[in-house]
């Protein structure tokens, strides 16, 4: 059993408070789950407005499925164009 940890700072440049910046996360962190299996939650930067970090975490028999559903999950994130990934990190446990 490989588990796959992304880390993933973003921005969310047009955010005027919380209240926008939580509507683009919920929208994000749904179609994740939908379409992936994974499990994905904001884990910093709740306060924020356009700043967030998401982590995604997928769980699978082989590395090589796990990376790949990590990176479909990354390129997700990439097609929403109100947010912007800055730094991503991939832990393997």
């Amino acid at each position: 059993m490989v588990v796959g940890l992304a880390a993933c700072e973003c921005i969310i440049y047009d955010a005027h408070s919380l209240k926008e910046k939580r509507a683009v996360l919920q929208r994000i962190i749904t179609r994740l789950k939908q379409k992936f299996n994974v499990s994905v939650s904001e884990v910093e930067h709740h306060d924020v407005w356009q700043r967030t970090t998401i982590a995604i975490a997928a769980v699978s028999s082989s590395k090589v499925a796990t990376e790949r559903e990590l990176h479909n999950a990354l390129k997700m994130i990439d097609s929403f164009p109100e947010i912007e990934r800055t730094i991503t990190d991939i832990e393997w446990l």
